[in-house]
């Protein structure tokens, strides 16, 4: 029976150290933004857009080519992006298969035998992966990555202007044109204006 040594224990931990770190990096990186976002309404700076679009789907450059034609159109508005998260389980378990394909990977990589800790026969496909490290964890890789971009893949553009909401992609199908979507934010502007004297008054 196949046990590893010091030298691959120390890696596989090491690696195991840096994965949850990543992970963790990455969580609060998500979160920090959202603190942003909550301060700048709370200072009243200007008017704040948020965007969450389907960073799976591409829209990545789709936020930042719209952003940009915001920004320039209404100086006044902080446009601020972030990932549509999908609701229920899906991004909780694309987060557990990436978890499981960095330990995966990680065993490869370091020649684990995990079968042992659970003493069970090495299965073939297992030594096949141990004997081929580098096209066993690029399959592995890219599997896992298809199967994660199809479970948080929701299609999503949702567009919302100081938390109102003005655009969704989930509801009508398709990302607004630019000049509606102005029309869109000149009519909430407006409105905003015109409740502003009011809400002094009060």
């Amino acid at each position: 029976m196949y046990f590893f040594n010091n030298t691959n224990l120390s890696f596989f931990v090491t690696s195991l150290f840096l994965c949850i770190i990543l992970c963790t990096d990455n969580y609060v990186w998500a979160k920090d933004n959202d603190a942003e976002s909550i301060s700048k309404i709370g200072q009243g700076v200007g008017h704040i857009m948020n965007i969450y679009y389907c960073y799976s789907c591409g829209y990545r450059k789709v936020f930042e080519d719209y952003a940009g034609i915001i920004q320039q159109k209404y100086p006044e508005i902080s446009v601020i992006g972030a990932n549509y998260d999908p609701p229920g389980l899906n991004m909780y378990l694309s987060r557990m298969i990436g978890f499981g394909k960095m330990i995966l990977i990680m065993c490869i990589l370091s020649g684990v035998n995990i079968f042992a800790w659970l003493n069970k026969p090495q299965p073939a496909w297992w030594s096949w992966c141990l004997e081929n490290k580098l096209y066993a964890c690029m399959m592995m890789f890219f599997l896992a990555n298809m199967i994660e971009g199809q479970l948080v893949s929701s299609g999503a553009f949702e567009i919302s202007l100081n938390n109102i909401p003005l655009w969704s992609k989930l509801e009508t199908g398709r990302i607004p044109q630019p000049p509606e979507l102005f029309q869109i934010i000149d009519n909430t502007l407006q409105f905003s204006k015109m409740d502003m004297p009011n809400s002094n008054f009060v």
